[in-house]
């Protein structure tokens, strides 16, 4: 290190910043600065956030710092005005040694967004170190007469720790007139420094010469260091020992195992005896560190590895190697050897994580820097050449920012729902062969966020309810999966509102528990109410903004047998029975006590229909399938009633022996477990044929005209029915004969005559009955028409007649069907109101 002759002239500005460039360098995103050695701690290096284009304030605000990966960098970013500043002690030989330039890379990281800046920092030689020889007295041995002038005997230089015109050195000898020096300088050799004799020495005058040399660099102020060189002058030994080439050039693997030989140099020297005798000593001219990496063989010359090699510290040996004869004096020749180490794949590529920013979110766009890293190969060429890749391939890749600085970027899309967590491996190949490997291994959360709807198990829900359940019975549990995690995966349930039947909402009949999803009832369900109950079940995560899914819930209520039978009031215009001169039977009508009641005419056959018994059941299937009963009389009674169809037929001929009137109790039941009934009662009044025939007329008539006047059964009916009846008899010849003709002419025309409206079919035809509420079908197996005039009336004519379904496959039914009339059945018409309407009800003749 120099001394300053005055303070002043010590670099008076301590530190001496030059920006050489604060600008991005073309295609690299590049800083440089350039900074003296030995600058003071605090200097500024340069104005590093606003070089980067930051505003005041964000330096701070973005966490601008400095990222030197494997080395100390010495150097610091100021947190307040982001300048960069010395933080300590720069010795560019620490840091560089002899190479030129000397320069820094570094990492700047802004954070929001995260982005890496690269920042070249050159540190500056300057005059610090002065030359230094490798001992401060050399002692040197030449014979007197023998030795003629121009005799070279060689020295070691100074070396000098700077570069450039500092390490330009320059020697000088103190005055002598035996003595000068000579500098050869070569590009293969480097410099050489010898001592030339340049007068004959004699010992008897002057027996040792002590001499100084100094070397001076190229510094301002130079800086100067001397070596004491003492010249010892011996008698004759006039012939020296010589190598038989200057130079020797070696190459070595740096992995070359410790006593490898080198090389072995070999001197002769002519004179003879002990004079002949040559031994061998080997010195270290560069580095000046390596004396313990080589040793000589003094008797063989054989030059042997003592130490380890290794091409990233030197790269380049050079010794010398002193053959030294055993005259008296002894003479001495001198050769060099060059040493060149060959670099071999010994470093496998080192892999550093700068910074990382983690967890990710699921959501993250693709190419997101996830992590940022440095790689790098102490060897050189091929060897020092790195690939890198990231294992396993998967969503994440590598990008090159910089020479060996890396980004892991996101390359596919996250879903955390099928992977939470990664653990990446970067991996990092040199070109050598074989090549080695470095890897480090990075751990890569995910975040979770909504993404994911709530999923039920199944997307309709089908359960069997049993009707007139109990209030709070649970029907049903829904589960809906959210892979999601934390309140983005948690579920709530909710009924969405819906009309069920068109009027009532779904949540008067059923309601579901927010957090278990159970379906339970709010009130016993009615099957004659709603057969089927559809609605919605919603499932709400808690997610921001929530995500919803819904299923569909169908309920299927199962009917229960509590409904009993009901009876309907009986249709009017029964069938006849009988050929021409017998009497028809009675139709079933009603009573004012509610009693049903019928005529039947005496004589009439077995298997003549009386009445029909109608019941319906509110339930359905089986409890809704009726039978019929007779319950009164039991036995052999004159009367049967058909065991599905409710007709009450005769089960023989009729009698006067039977009485004037037969009281039936007929059971109707269902087919449910446990059954229910209801029980009708029929009084079938027993008359003559013409009787039965008047009575079945004017029940139809009366039932037609206002629906009441319902013959009550008296106890004195027989006896009034027996004195008029010849008055009757002739009353309803002419009413049949009158009927008779104009159910003819009206028949012909509606036959031929164009309809105002007609309905009619082959097969089965559908009688139309029409009210002020609306209008219903009942299939007969008969044809039928209606005629409808313009301007009908408000009140309307139902005709029915008793359901006579089609006899089953096989042999004949115990009940025989009653046979079809001639040619008329009823007849009845109904005017009221602004308009008028006839129905006519013919059976066509078979």
């Amino acid at each position: 290190m120099g001394v300053c002759g005055r303070p002043r002239q010590c670099w008076v500005p301590v530190v001496r910043v030059l920006v050489l460039q604060a600008a991005w360098a073309l295609g690299g995103g590049q800083v440089r600065y350039s900074v003296p050695e030995e600058s003071k701690a605090g200097t500024v290096v340069g104005r590093l956030a606003q070089d980067l284009g930051l505003e005041a304030g964000e330096p701070e605000a973005r966490r601008l710092r400095l990222v030197s990966p494997g080395r100390r960098a010495s150097v610091e970013v100021s947190g307040a005005s982001g300048a960069l500043v010395v933080s300590s002690r720069l010795d560019r030989e620490e840091l560089c040694g002899k190479s030129a330039p000397c320069a820094l890379r570094l990492e700047v990281l802004v954070e929001r967004p995260l982005r890496v800046f690269h920042v070249e920092l050159e540190v500056t030689d300057i005059n610090d170190n002065a030359p230094l020889f490798p001992a401060a007295r050399k002692n040197l041995s030449i014979a007197e007469l023998t030795t003629v002038p121009g005799s070279r005997f060689p020295l070691e230089g100074a070396s000098d720790a700077d570069i450039g015109a500092n390490a330009q050195l320059s020697y000088t000898l103190s005055p002598s007139e035996h003595f000068s020096l000579d500098l050869l300088k070569n590009e293969e050799d480097g410099e050489s420094l010898f001592l030339v004799l340049r007068k004959p020495l004699d010992r008897e005058s002057v027996p040792v010469h002590r001499l100084v040399l100094t070397a001076s660099d190229g510094g301002r102020p130079a800086l100067t260091g001397t070596m004491e060189l003492v010249i010892s002058v011996l008698d004759a030994n006039d012939n020296a020992p010589q190598f038989n080439q200057s130079v020797y050039k070696v190459q070595l693997p740096e992995n070359t195992d410790r006593g490898t030989l080198v090389i072995s140099v070999n001197a002769t020297d002519l004179d003879e005896g002990t004079n002949r005798n040559v031994s061998y000593s080997l010195q270290h001219l560069f580095p000046a560190d390596g004396r313990d990496v080589f040793e000589i063989d003094r008797m063989s010359g054989e030059i042997r590895l003592r130490g380890d090699l290794d091409f990233e510290d030197v790269g380049l040996y050079r010794l010398q190697v002193d053959a030294a004869d055993q005259g008296n004096p002894p003479l001495s020749g001198h050769c060099k050897v060059v040493v060149e180490v060959v670099d071999v794949n010994d470093n496998a590529p080192e892999v550093w994580v700068t910074s990382l920013s983690v967890p990710v979110p699921e959501d993250a766009a693709v190419g997101t820097v996830v992590a940022l890293l440095s790689v790098s190969d102490r060897d050189s060429g091929a060897n020092g050449r790195v690939r890198c890749a990231v294992w396993p391939a998967g969503p994440f890749g590598l990008v090159a920012t910089f020479a060996g600085s890396y980004s892991l970027v996101l390359r596919e899309a996250l879903d955390r729902e099928r992977v939470s967590e990664y653990e990446v491996e970067v991996r990092a190949e040199d070109g050598g062969s074989p090549p080695l490997r470095g890897s480090r291994g990075v751990r890569v959360p995910v975040s979770d966020v909504n993404d994911n709807a709530p999923a039920f198990a199944q997307a309709v829900y089908t359960v069997l309810a049993r009707e007139n359940n109990a209030a709070g019975a649970e029907l049903a549990r829904v589960w809906a999966r959210d892979p999601d995690e934390a309140g983005n995966g948690r579920v709530s349930y909710s009924l969405s509102e819906g009309a069920v039947g068109g009027w009532r909402s779904a949540s008067s009949y059923v309601s579901v528990d927010a957090e278990s999803g159970r379906v339970w009832a709010l009130a016993p369900l009615d099957y004659e109410e709603v057969q089927v109950l559809e609605f919605e079940v919603r499932a709400v995560d808690a997610g921001e903004p929530s995500l919803c899914g819904n299923a569909t819930v169908q309920v299927f209520v199962v009917d229960e047998n509590d409904n009993a039978p009901a009876l309907l009031p009986a249709a009017g215009g029964g069938p006849g029975a009988g050929a021409a001169g017998e009497a028809a039977s009675g139709v079933g009508s009603v009573s004012a006590s509610g009693e049903l009641w019928a005529w039947a005419a005496w004589g009439a056959p077995a298997g003549q229909v009386v009445a029909k018994i109608r019941a319906v059941d509110a339930d359905s299937g089986y409890n809704a399938w009726l039978r019929y009963e007779l319950w009164e009389p039991r036995g052999k009674g004159p009367f049967r009633v058909g065991l599905y169809s409710g007709e009450v037929s005769t089960a023989r001929a009729l009698e006067e022996a039977d009485g004037p009137r037969q009281r039936l109790v007929i059971v109707v039941r269902d087919h449910g477990e446990p059954a229910r009934s209801a029980t009708a009662t029929l009084s079938v009044s027993l008359v003559e044929g013409a009787e039965a025939a008047l009575a079945a007329a004017g029940s139809s008539l009366s039932l037609s005209g206002a629906g009441s006047g319902l013959r009550p059964a008296a106890g004195g009916e027989g006896g009034a029915a027996a004195a008029a009846t010849n008055v009757w008899l002739v009353v309803a010849i002419c009413a049949v004969s009158s009927l008779f003709l104009l159910a003819v002419v009206l028949y012909g025309a509606s036959r031929w005559a164009p309809r105002a409206a007609v309905l009619s079919g082959p097969g089965p035809a559908t009688l139309v009955c029409a009210s002020e509420v609306g209008s219903w079908s009942y299939s007969q197996r008969q044809s039928r028409s209606l005629c409808v005039a313009e301007g009908a009336g408000k009140s309307d004519l139902m005709v029915f007649s008793p359901n006579l379904p089609p006899p089953p496959p096989g042999p004949a039914p115990k009940e025989p069907q009653p046979e079809p009339p001639a040619l008329l059945d009823t007849v009845s018409a109904l005017i009221a109101g602004k308009g008028c309407g006839l129905v006519y009800l013919i059976r066509e003749v078979v």
